[in-house]
């Protein structure tokens, strides 16, 4: 499905150019307008998903072993010290386009990119008694 007042479905159809670095049938791998560094590029799937909520599995795969052939590719031309992968799912996450893609964000030493939350303190038993019931829906 492809939503026709959705931007990213347009970029992946073509219909707005971008550009872009690699296509396959399921997705456009593209340079973001908006860069946290040089060489930052976003995975947009051609089917519409609003987020991973909604993606199948096996859409989900093929993306992230497509995310690993491009990080190498940014590595390779960038020099890059590290790399983010970054993908936020509603707008409490800090989402604005409601179409998934995943940020591939190109990391150097002092590059002044942030990415921080604060690490909250935990208690084991709470821990098992959280990982038992989320477990429960996989």
């Amino acid at each position: 499905m492809v939503k026709d007042d959705c931007i990213f479905c347009k970029i992946s159809k073509g219909d707005i150019p971008s550009a872009t670095i690699y296509e396959t049938a399921d997705f456009r791998v593209i340079l973001d307008v908006a860069p946290a560094n040089k060489g930052h590029v976003l995975i947009l799937t051609k089917e519409h998903f609003d987020n991973i909520f909604q993606m199948d599995a096996e859409t989900a795969g093929k993306l992230f072993s497509l995310a690993t052939v491009v990080a190498r590719a940014i590595k390779e031309e960038t020099g890059c010290d590290g790399l983010n992968v970054l993908q936020n799912n509603g707008e409490v996450a800090g989402q604005t386009v409601h179409h998934f893609h995943l940020h591939l964000i190109p990391r150097f030493k002092d590059d002044e990119v942030v990415i921080k939350w604060e690490p909250k303190e935990t208690v084991a038993e709470e821990q098992q008694a959280l990982a038992k019931a989320i477990k429960k829906y996989i």
